[in-house]
């Protein structure tokens, strides 16, 4: 399927009929949603079958817990390519280990104009100013109720993990700050979204770190970021894992601050990293669609351009923390040797998106395999071994 996809897929969206990413994307999503609503009928239960089965690979040597919740792999989608939940059926069966959904805000969005999704092959990245477009966070929980995608409160304090849900598949809910709140209610903003989602996310993200939203960067500084993250635990009580999504553009002395706040809020885990907005090294000079300078174009980049940087991020973090604060690493993940890379760099999680975009649904069947392989040639009993592994002396 990997080749076919390469081969045929791929170019013919690509190159042949010159598909605009964005419709692409939503028509991807139209499907999956039809067949989760339709998984009663014999074709779409078919499909649903020939998917699990040519895209998901299980190993108990891939799966570990974290936050009390049990993964059943390493590899999830990112947050972005299912804002508003409607594909949320969709995941497992091509293979991921968990979800994020959105970024997700407290007020509906339609996010910056069209077009804003560019495609940069050359450079197997994609450059993107979507500005958080989403439903809004009480569709989105509203969505999730339907779904009935939450575990009975009382079951998860009677047994306080998971695990024992045999079919659970761990959704991470992506909160941003909605474009028409100022930077000084951003907490408030922030706030109104957790509540609202709170009983329907096994794991939350703070995205602070988003290039498409007017100065939502500054509020990974100490001051608005601690303002946020007290608000978020105050009402959160310790019941549900939040995390910070961080950008790669930092500086290490404004990471190691964020880790600080990270400590002092007792947050349960940090991800890195969101995309960039450096356009050094960019094989892509003029976007066609528009037909301006890639270096005139608002939007941050994601795919290869980050692999280096991000598995970077994921060391030095790994290093100040002492390897004692979960990490998702993204950014920049097509292969086994890159997935690898930052998971013995120090990520106990990863994800996938513009890497999956590229190489296609059988991508993460391949890296999990892939892994497996790893494992195998190192003598390591489970993935959980191989976290951090480059700062112990190994760094194959």
């Amino acid at each position: 399927m990997l080749n076919i996809y390469r081969s045929v897929i791929l170019p013919t969206l690509f190159s042949g009929l010159k598909a605009d990413p964005e419709w692409v994307h939503h028509q991807v999503l139209n499907i999956l949603s039809f067949m989760d609503t339709n998984s009663s009928s014999k074709l779409t239960s078919g499909l649903q079958a020939i998917m699990q089965k040519s895209l998901c690979f299980e190993d108990i040597r891939l799966e570990q817990t974290l936050w009390g919740l049990n993964f059943k792999n390493p590899v999830g989608l990112a947050a972005g390519f299912d804002k508003d939940g409607v594909a949320i059926n969709g995941w497992p069966q091509l293979g991921f280990g968990f979800a994020e959904l959105g970024t997700v805000t407290l007020h509906e969005q339609q996010g910056n104009p069209q077009p804003r999704l560019f495609r940069l092959p050359m450079d197997r990245a994609v450059l993107n100013r979507m500005g958080f477009n989403n439903q809004g966070a009480a569709a989105l929980a509203m969505r999730l109720q339907s779904q009935g995608k939450n575990i009975p409160e009382a079951l998860r304090l009677q047994e306080n993990n998971y695990s024992f849900y045999p079919n659970f598949f761990p959704y991470g809910i992506n909160i941003g700050k909605s474009k028409i709140t100022s930077l000084e209610a951003a907490a408030t903003d922030y706030l109104g979204s957790f509540k609202l989602l709170k009983d329907w996310g096994d794991y939350f993200v703070v995205n602070v770190s988003s290039p498409n939203t007017p100065g939502l960067r500054s509020l990974q500084n100490a001051e608005n970021l601690s303002n946020i993250l007290a608000d978020l635990q105050a009402e959160n009580q310790g019941i549900k894992p939040i995390l910070v999504k961080i950008a790669p553009d930092l500086e290490k002395e404004a990471i190691a601050s964020i880790l600080d706040l990270i400590k002092q809020y007792q947050i349960s885990g940090i991800i890195a990293t969101n995309t960039t907005i450096s356009r050094d090294e960019l094989k892509t000079k003029i976007i066609a669609k528009t037909g301006k300078l890639v270096s005139e174009e608002a939007g941050g980049i994601s795919g290869a351009p980050l692999t280096q940087r991000s598995t970077e991020i994921i060391k030095f973090i790994w290093q100040e923390t002492q390897g004692k604060l979960p990490i998702i690493g993204v950014g920049g993940i097509f292969t086994v040797e890159d997935a690898w890379d930052k998971i013995t760099a120090g990520a106990s999680l990863i994800q996938v998106y513009t890497g999956w975009v590229y190489q296609g649904p059988g991508m993460v069947k391949q890296i999990l395999q892939g892994l497996l392989q790893k494992l195998d040639e190192r003598g390591l009993n489970s993935i959980s071994e191989a976290i951090g592994l480059a700062h112990k002396g190994n760094r194959d």
